[in-house]
Protein backbone atom coordinates (compact mmCIF):
# COMPACT_ATOMS: atom_id res chain seq x y z
CA UNK A 1 0.00 0.00 0.00
CA UNK A 2 3.05 2.05 0.57
CA UNK A 3 2.99 3.34 -3.47
CA UNK A 4 -0.77 4.31 -3.40
CA UNK A 5 -0.01 6.70 0.11
CA UNK A 6 2.38 7.91 -2.10
CA UNK A 7 0.34 8.66 -5.04
CA UNK A 8 -2.43 9.97 -3.24
CA UNK A 9 -0.17 12.12 -1.51
CA UNK A 10 1.47 13.35 -4.65
CA UNK A 11 -1.86 14.23 -5.80
CA UNK A 12 -3.04 16.50 -2.53
CA UNK A 13 0.26 18.24 -2.70
CA UNK A 14 0.10 18.95 -6.21
CA UNK A 15 -3.05 20.22 -5.59
CA UNK A 16 -2.30 22.34 -2.86
CA UNK A 17 0.53 24.25 -4.98
CA UNK A 18 -1.80 24.78 -7.95
CA UNK A 19 -4.54 26.52 -5.67
CA UNK A 20 -1.53 28.66 -4.50
CA UNK A 21 -0.16 29.40 -7.92
CA UNK A 22 -3.78 29.56 -9.30
CA UNK A 23 -3.74 33.58 -9.38
CA UNK A 24 -0.22 33.35 -10.81
CA UNK A 25 -0.64 31.36 -13.69
CA UNK A 26 -2.32 33.61 -16.86
CA UNK A 27 -5.43 32.25 -18.26
CA UNK A 28 -3.94 31.47 -22.17
CA UNK A 29 -0.86 29.23 -19.95
CA UNK A 30 -3.11 27.37 -17.93
CA UNK A 31 -5.47 26.60 -21.44
CA UNK A 32 -2.39 25.93 -23.80
CA UNK A 33 -0.77 23.15 -21.02
CA UNK A 34 -4.20 21.79 -20.50
CA UNK A 35 -4.87 21.20 -24.61
CA UNK A 36 -0.52 19.67 -24.87
CA UNK A 37 -1.80 17.45 -21.69
CA UNK A 38 -4.80 16.59 -23.45
CA UNK A 39 -2.76 15.75 -26.75
CA UNK A 40 -0.29 13.49 -24.64
CA UNK A 41 -3.11 12.14 -23.05
CA UNK A 42 -4.63 11.00 -26.17
CA UNK A 43 -1.10 9.73 -27.39
CA UNK A 44 -1.09 7.35 -24.27
CA UNK A 45 -5.05 6.27 -24.25
CA UNK A 46 -4.14 4.86 -27.92
CA UNK A 47 -0.63 3.14 -27.15
CA UNK A 48 -2.40 1.84 -24.37
CA UNK A 49 -5.30 0.62 -26.49
CA UNK A 50 -3.11 -0.55 -28.96
CA UNK A 51 -1.71 -3.40 -26.74
CA UNK A 52 -5.06 -5.48 -26.87
CA UNK A 53 -4.92 -8.86 -29.08
CA UNK A 54 -8.43 -9.93 -28.75
CA UNK A 55 -10.48 -6.98 -30.05
CA UNK A 56 -14.28 -9.14 -28.99
CA UNK A 57 -12.70 -8.56 -25.26
CA UNK A 58 -12.31 -5.09 -26.25
CA UNK A 59 -15.89 -4.78 -27.85
CA UNK A 60 -17.52 -6.72 -25.33
CA UNK A 61 -16.00 -4.47 -22.47
CA UNK A 62 -16.83 -1.60 -23.63
CA UNK A 63 -20.52 -2.40 -24.76
CA UNK A 64 -21.47 -3.91 -21.63
CA UNK A 65 -19.43 -1.95 -18.94
CA UNK A 66 -21.01 1.10 -20.81
CA UNK A 67 -24.85 -0.37 -20.12
CA UNK A 68 -23.72 -0.81 -16.37
CA UNK A 69 -22.12 2.33 -16.01
CA UNK A 70 -25.23 4.32 -17.34
CA UNK A 71 -27.57 1.93 -14.96
CA UNK A 72 -25.88 2.55 -12.35
CA UNK A 73 -25.01 6.20 -13.38
CA UNK A 74 -21.71 6.78 -12.11
CA UNK A 75 -21.12 9.66 -13.90
CA UNK A 76 -23.68 11.49 -11.85
CA UNK A 77 -23.01 9.53 -8.74
CA UNK A 78 -19.76 11.26 -8.80
CA UNK A 79 -20.89 14.62 -9.80
CA UNK A 80 -23.43 14.61 -7.12
CA UNK A 81 -20.76 14.10 -4.62
CA UNK A 82 -18.65 17.03 -6.53
CA UNK A 83 -21.65 19.35 -6.14
CA UNK A 84 -22.13 18.73 -2.48
CA UNK A 85 -18.52 19.78 -1.82
CA UNK A 86 -18.78 22.75 -4.13
CA UNK A 87 -21.81 24.01 -2.55
CA UNK A 88 -19.75 24.69 0.45
CA UNK A 89 -16.83 25.61 -0.97
CA UNK A 90 -17.67 28.04 -3.72
CA UNK A 91 -14.91 30.45 -3.48
CA UNK A 92 -12.91 27.67 -4.56
CA UNK A 93 -13.68 27.02 -7.62
CA UNK A 94 -15.75 24.48 -10.13
CA UNK A 95 -15.35 21.65 -7.38
CA UNK A 96 -17.70 18.91 -9.41
CA UNK A 97 -15.79 19.29 -12.80
CA UNK A 98 -12.82 19.41 -11.12
CA UNK A 99 -13.35 16.47 -8.56
CA UNK A 100 -14.53 14.13 -11.88
CA UNK A 101 -12.32 15.54 -13.99
CA UNK A 102 -9.14 14.49 -11.89
CA UNK A 103 -10.51 11.65 -10.61
CA UNK A 104 -10.94 10.12 -14.27
CA UNK A 105 -7.31 11.11 -15.31
CA UNK A 106 -5.39 9.73 -12.11
CA UNK A 107 -7.90 6.72 -11.90
CA UNK A 108 -9.00 5.45 -15.49
CA UNK A 109 -4.99 4.70 -16.62
CA UNK A 110 -2.94 1.61 -17.15
CA UNK A 111 -0.46 2.84 -14.64
CA UNK A 112 -3.44 2.92 -11.84
CA UNK A 113 -4.10 -0.83 -12.40
CA UNK A 114 -1.30 -2.45 -13.68
CA UNK A 115 0.91 -0.59 -10.90
CA UNK A 116 -1.74 -0.94 -8.07
CA UNK A 117 -1.62 -4.71 -8.97
CA UNK A 118 1.81 -4.96 -9.32
CA UNK A 119 2.44 -3.82 -5.66
CA UNK A 120 -0.46 -6.29 -4.78
CA UNK A 121 1.21 -9.09 -6.25
CA UNK A 122 4.76 -8.86 -5.74
CA UNK A 123 4.75 -5.28 -3.57
CA UNK A 124 6.74 -3.78 -5.96
CA UNK A 125 5.69 0.10 -6.17
CA UNK A 126 7.97 1.20 -8.97
CA UNK A 127 5.01 1.86 -11.39
CA UNK A 128 3.02 3.54 -8.45
CA UNK A 129 5.98 5.56 -7.54
CA UNK A 130 6.58 7.07 -11.37
CA UNK A 131 2.96 7.64 -11.65
CA UNK A 132 2.83 9.84 -8.15
CA UNK A 133 5.16 12.27 -9.79
CA UNK A 134 3.43 12.60 -13.37
CA UNK A 135 -0.02 13.12 -11.00
CA UNK A 136 2.22 15.41 -8.66
CA UNK A 137 2.75 17.68 -11.54
CA UNK A 138 -0.59 17.51 -13.82
CA UNK A 139 -2.52 17.97 -10.47
CA UNK A 140 -0.87 21.40 -10.15
CA UNK A 141 -1.80 22.02 -13.54
CA UNK A 142 -5.48 21.14 -13.39
CA UNK A 143 -5.83 22.45 -9.89
CA UNK A 144 -5.16 26.39 -10.98
CA UNK A 145 -7.99 25.82 -13.79
CA UNK A 146 -10.83 23.73 -12.10
CA UNK A 147 -10.36 24.35 -7.98
CA UNK A 148 -10.68 22.63 -5.10
CA UNK A 149 -11.85 19.62 -6.39
CA UNK A 150 -8.61 18.53 -7.63
CA UNK A 151 -7.72 18.07 -4.11
CA UNK A 152 -10.39 16.06 -3.39
CA UNK A 153 -9.21 13.38 -5.83
CA UNK A 154 -6.27 12.28 -4.22
CA UNK A 155 -9.42 10.38 -2.28
CA UNK A 156 -10.24 8.41 -4.96
CA UNK A 157 -6.98 7.82 -5.84
CA UNK A 158 -6.53 5.85 -2.51
CA UNK A 159 -9.91 4.04 -2.51
CA UNK A 160 -9.39 3.26 -6.02
CA UNK A 161 -6.08 2.06 -6.12
CA UNK A 162 -6.07 0.61 -2.56
CA UNK A 163 -8.94 -1.47 -3.47
CA UNK A 164 -7.27 -3.04 -6.73
CA UNK A 165 -3.86 -3.69 -4.98
CA UNK A 166 -5.96 -5.78 -2.21
CA UNK A 167 -8.12 -7.29 -4.45
CA UNK A 168 -5.12 -8.19 -6.74
CA UNK A 169 -2.96 -9.38 -3.56
CA UNK A 170 -6.21 -12.20 -3.34
CA UNK A 171 -6.19 -13.06 -6.82
CA UNK A 172 -2.88 -13.47 -7.37
CA UNK A 173 -3.53 -17.13 -8.71
CA UNK A 174 -5.10 -15.89 -11.33
CA UNK A 175 -4.32 -12.77 -12.95
CA UNK A 176 -1.15 -12.95 -15.88
CA UNK A 177 -0.28 -10.85 -18.52
CA UNK A 178 -2.94 -11.50 -20.90
CA UNK A 179 -5.30 -10.19 -18.47
CA UNK A 180 -3.47 -7.38 -17.73
CA UNK A 181 -2.72 -6.42 -21.26
CA UNK A 182 -6.65 -6.67 -22.23
CA UNK A 183 -7.34 -4.49 -19.09
CA UNK A 184 -4.50 -2.02 -19.68
CA UNK A 185 -5.99 -1.91 -23.39
CA UNK A 186 -9.58 -1.18 -22.29
CA UNK A 187 -7.92 1.82 -19.82
CA UNK A 188 -6.24 3.46 -22.56
CA UNK A 189 -9.17 3.55 -24.76
CA UNK A 190 -11.36 5.56 -21.58
CA UNK A 191 -8.13 7.91 -21.65
CA UNK A 192 -8.16 8.60 -24.90
CA UNK A 193 -11.83 9.35 -24.23
CA UNK A 194 -10.86 11.75 -21.69
CA UNK A 195 -8.57 13.72 -24.00
CA UNK A 196 -11.14 14.23 -25.98
CA UNK A 197 -12.90 15.77 -23.07
CA UNK A 198 -9.93 18.10 -22.03
CA UNK A 199 -9.40 19.17 -26.00
CA UNK A 200 -13.42 19.60 -25.57
CA UNK A 201 -13.65 17.74 -29.08
CA UNK A 202 -16.82 16.08 -27.50
CA UNK A 203 -18.33 15.48 -24.04
CA UNK A 204 -18.18 11.70 -23.50
CA UNK A 205 -19.14 10.40 -19.82
CA UNK A 206 -15.87 8.59 -19.73
CA UNK A 207 -17.07 7.84 -15.81
CA UNK A 208 -20.02 5.24 -16.94
CA UNK A 209 -17.52 3.35 -18.99
CA UNK A 210 -15.26 2.72 -16.16
CA UNK A 211 -17.10 -0.53 -15.36
CA UNK A 212 -15.23 -1.69 -18.54
CA UNK A 213 -11.86 -2.14 -17.40
CA UNK A 214 -13.38 -4.89 -15.57
CA UNK A 215 -15.22 -6.87 -17.89
CA UNK A 216 -11.87 -9.16 -19.24
CA UNK A 217 -11.57 -10.52 -15.60
CA UNK A 218 -15.33 -11.91 -16.08
CA UNK A 219 -14.58 -12.93 -19.83
CA UNK A 220 -11.97 -14.61 -19.28
CA UNK A 221 -12.93 -16.48 -16.16
CA UNK A 222 -15.86 -17.87 -18.31
CA UNK A 223 -13.31 -18.79 -21.38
Amino acid sequence: MLGVLINSFAVAAGSIAGLFLKTGIPERVRDTVMKGIGLVTAMLGMSFALKSTNSIVMILSIALGGVLGEIIDIDGFLNNIGQRFEQKLKHYGSVSEGFVTATLIFCVGAMAIVGSIQSGLSGDNTILITKSGLDGITSIILSSTFGAGVLLSSISVLIYQGTIVLLSSLLSSFVNDVLINEMTAVGGLLIFGISLNILGITKIKVANLLPAIFVPVVYFLIF
